[in-house]
């Protein structure tokens, strides 16, 4: 299990779990990167990764704050 690093939720990660197949993120449109604040991988829950990505499309300039 992984743990977000916006709210702290546990998910599944396929990567971090070492499943076999792709993780759940590469199902959602490449908009946006995830931001890093500690220079490492930062990994996002779905709730938390959908809601950053519907920002970015209404409004780029406010996506950070959301």
């Amino acid at each position: 299990m992984s743990t977000c690093d916006r709210c702290g939720a546990q998910f599944g990660c396929a990567m971090a779990d070492g499943t076999a197949g792709p993780c759940w993120c590469t199902e959602l449109p490449p908009v946006v990167a995830v931001p890093d604040p500690d220079g490492a991988a930062a990994c996002w829950c779905p709730a938390c990764l959908k809601k950053h990505i519907e920002a970015q499309k209404t409004s780029p300039a406010e996506a950070g704050r959301d």
